[in-house]
């Protein structure tokens, strides 16, 4: 039943691909300025070895702020629901946060840490850790009153409480914001190295952009979304195993 599911978003994706290089072919239209697939292709196979250098430099950056987002995340999600007074103090604050543009911050962030690895971290870490935080800490605050109540008559403590119950009942919810950070996360990994990283596709692309290769630039977009996908696809693998393992369990 899986290509059901796949079969028509691929299908689409096809057409528009058949579309877009028919459109290139008829009218002319300069590859400097609209490549058609082809070019796209001959481009990614002419450059295959840099893309594979920049790839990798990418997907390490990914994974490192990714895992310190998730963290993060998590922490401050615990932290804000075990201390109701620090939630109605700092919720409010983490909204706020997200309304700074992170292009904007992202230059201030190499002049407080400098250009090595921290300042490209953390703008990972501002992109995926929000997501995270709220939907955990939306899944610890709806588990079942009544269970808990019972529990609390049984002799549970605070901790059995969060262990036996609330965790558990956060992990759906959880795996939301998850899989919206983990496509956030490359993007935040692309404008991170754009702050002045040797290498990785958002260096690649600031350099093909200077020499308005449009073709590479979409070689690299292509990557971006690969990657994106393939990270979220690990994380909804995750979710399978992790929350249905526990209910057939």
């Amino acid at each position: 039943m899986t290509y059901k599911k796949w079969l028509p978003p691929a299908i689409t994706l096809i057409l528009l691909i058949a579309g877009w290089q028919v459109y290139t072919t008829v009218s002319g239209i300069d590859a400097w300025l609209l490549p058609s697939p082809k070019d796209i292709g001959d481009a990614a196979i002419e450059q295959r070895d840099a893309l594979t250098t920049h790839t990798l430099a990418t997907v390490e950056l990914t994974l490192y702020g990714l895992a310190a987002g998730v963290a993060a995340g998590l922490l401050i999600a615990i932290v804000l629901h075990l201390v109701p007074f620090l939630r109605a103090a700092v919720y409010p604050l983490l909204v706020i946060s997200q309304n700074v543009p992170i292009i904007a911050l992202a230059p201030l962030l190499v002049i407080w840490l400098g250009f090595g690895i921290a300042p490209k971290i953390v703008v990972i870490v501002l992109v995926c850790f929000f997501p995270v935080a709220v939907a955990t800490l939306d899944g610890l605050g709806r588990s079942d009153a009544l269970i808990a109540d019972y529990l609390r008559m049984s002799g549970a403590n605070r901790r059995q409480l969060f262990t036996k119950l609330q965790w558990p009942h956060a992990l759906p919810t959880m795996f939301s914001g998850l899989k919206i950070a983990a496509t956030y996360s490359v993007f935040g990994a692309i404008i991170s190295e754009w702050l002045g990283s040797e290498k990785g596709i958002g260096r690649y692309m600031i350099v093909q952009k200077s020499a308005f290769r449009a073709d590479r630039m979409f070689v690299a977009i292509v990557i971006v979304v690969v990657l994106a996908l393939a990270i979220f696809g690990l994380v909804a693998l995750l979710e399978k195993l992790t929350v249905r393992g526990r209910r057939h369990a």
